[in-house]
């Protein structure tokens, strides 16, 4: 997630290749033999909700797996008490007080516990570091928001009960900042934009985010953009959101025909802009090895403190991973120009 709410209720929780040998077989029974301590019950619940994919399909349960099947599947979150286990991890802790803390999570970290990820979670760190963690009267940790796994940037966490439904207030009247560089295919055509369109999950695919023309479906979500720098068939951006609905960047970009870079995810990872060129392939190809995950990072969080009523504004310089792949399109496009001149 760029940004989701804390209260989302479905995350991606397990994934597996059926060896080449399986015997068709349903899938419920083929999860249950696989996912440990998972009830029959809570694997048909995850089949009646769509919540079970074949090869990126959403199947019932009694599909019959075969050999070479990826199988993925969605679960509810179990009880937050069964998750929250302090673990020490190194942590780059940008600020904190008695309020509140924030940190710039490293790509590749889930910030919250759930099936699939009982450890090395940011909150498992937080927790160590904290010694115990704060929880607001939902019984949820202090997180007043989220990023995915593979973002990497700024997060917020309150440590008090008054801090958390300040901070949550300000973020549900859209009073808070935040800022995002992505790195999209394609040359986007206006300097800035405004993308408003309503998210929900995918009905054919819920591993996804998909934007509902009918303001029904979905949630309210409104991504402004400007362009930041041009390297002909990408574009590097200023993302601001003014809501924060799970994937709306790059459900957003996705939508307008400027999927984020190396979000295989929403289809990023392969070559949607330019040549058909054996060595731009390389160059690309090299790119994604460069980052192989989407090219967003949260760059600047600013709100009002709870306490001191002072307005703060925090940025942090992106990652090796995103520098060095800006490197790459920088040295190309300015290649391309010359050989042009």
């Amino acid at each position: 997630m760029e940004q989701e709410t804390a209260f989302d209720d479905l995350h991606e929780h397990y994934a597996f290749t059926a060896d080449s040998g399986q015997e068709p077989l349903r899938v419920d029974k083929f999860l249950m033999n696989r996912i440990e301590n998972a009830t029959r019950n809570k694997i048909q619940q995850a089949a009646v909700a769509g919540s079970i994919f074949v090869n990126d399909i959403s199947v019932k349960s009694n599909y019959r797996v075969k050999g070479g099947d990826v199988v993925r599947v969605l679960l509810a979150h179990p009880p937050h008490e069964a998750l929250l286990t302090p673990e020490e991890m190194p942590l780059d802790i940008v600020y904190e007080d008695d309020a509140l803390l924030v940190v710039n999570k490293s790509a590749g970290i889930v910030v919250h516990p759930g099936h699939g990820n009982y450890s090395g979670t940011l909150i498992n760190g937080l927790l160590y570091h904290f010694g115990q963690f704060p929880k607001n009267s939902n019984n949820r940790p202090g997180l007043v928001h989220r990023i995915d796994k593979d973002t990497s940037g700024l997060l917020v966490v309150a440590k008090t009960e008054h801090a958390m439904a300040h901070l949550a207030q300000q973020f549900h009247d859209k009073s808070s900042e935040r800022q995002y560089l992505a790195l999209v295919w394609g040359d986007v055509n206006d300097e800035k934009g405004t993308v408003d369109g309503h998210l929900g999950r995918d009905p054919k695919n819920r591993l996804l985010m998909t934007v509902f023309p009918d303001a029904e479906q979905g949630k309210n979500a409104v991504t402004h953009y400007e362009v930041v720098e041009r390297f002909g068939y990408v574009t590097l951006l200023r993302c601001v959101l003014e809501t924060g609905r799970t994937h709306q960047i790059r459900a957003h970009m996705k939508y307008i025909g400027h999927t984020l870079f190396s979000d295989s995810r929403y289809g990023g990872d392969k070559i949607l802009k330019g040549t058909t060129f054996t060595k731009y392939k390389q160059f690309v190809d090299n790119c994604f090895k460069q980052m192989s995950r989407q090219a967003l990072h949260a760059q600047t969080l600013g709100f009002v403190h709870p306490e001191s009523g002072e307005k703060m504004s925090f940025s942090c310089p992106l990652p090796s991973d995103f520098d060095g792949l800006l490197d790459k399109w920088r040295n190309y496009a300015q290649h391309q120009r010359l050989g042009n001149s």
